[in-house]
């Protein structure tokens, strides 16, 4: 037995991104060169019918589904990890504050603990999986979220997405094995092929 498939893009590159501060609730626009990486993106998913198209109502991955050639309908539940008071801060920032800080281990002050996220990362599962055998669904979201998709995709404790690097403007497609779920493709750059 298969299912349908999830095809995840982060989006392009901002300017927090490129700096290594932590972006959820912040709606900033794509930065040049993530302008460049989300058409780039266009190639890998060219000629690929999609039953579903969703992205984050977030601008840089609204913006990103348009310049890679799609129209994307807002989902709620694809926003990143809401970072409450460490929005904005880099990790060395953080842990200035919380020596050994991670947003897997926390702590998590005023933001989303990862069974929250885990949550949300289900309902879209839950979307996916209503969609036909062999449909594919293509989801526009955000590093941390889309990791923590990843994990709870493979029945994973949410912490597990830690082992996951996703950079921006990356294409990852979330599959079947025998019957069961798994990985097909993780963090494939614009430049590279499915």
């Amino acid at each position: 037995m298969s299912g349908p498939r999830a095809w995840l893009v982060r989006h392009g590159e901002t300017e927090w991104s490129a700096a290594g501060r932590h972006t959820s609730s912040t709606d900033l626009p794509l930065t040049a060169a993530g302008e460049q990486q989300a058409k780039a993106v266009a190639a890998l998913l060219s000629g690929h019918h999609f039953a579903l198209v969703k992205a984050s109502p977030r601008v840089r991955a609204m913006r990103s589904a348009e310049l890679a050639g799609f129209s994307a309908s807002a989902n709620e539940d694809l926003v990143e990890w809401d970072y409450g008071q460490l929005e904005g801060l880099t990790t060395d920032q953080i842990r200035a504050s919380y020596p050994d800080w991670t947003i897997w281990d926390g702590p998590w002050p005023g933001a989303e603990r990862p069974d929250q996220v885990a949550a949300r990362a289900r309902r879209v599962i839950e979307g996916v999986l209503a969609l036909p055998e062999g449909a594919d669904a293509l989801l526009f979201s955000h590093a941390h979220f889309l990791r923590v998709l990843a994990a709870t995709w493979l029945s994973r404790p949410p912490a597990d997405g830690r082992l996951l690097v996703l950079g921006t403007a990356t294409v990852s497609v979330l599959a079947w094995e025998h019957g069961a779920r798994a990985v097909e493709r993780w963090n494939v750059p614009a430049h590279g092929q499915l």
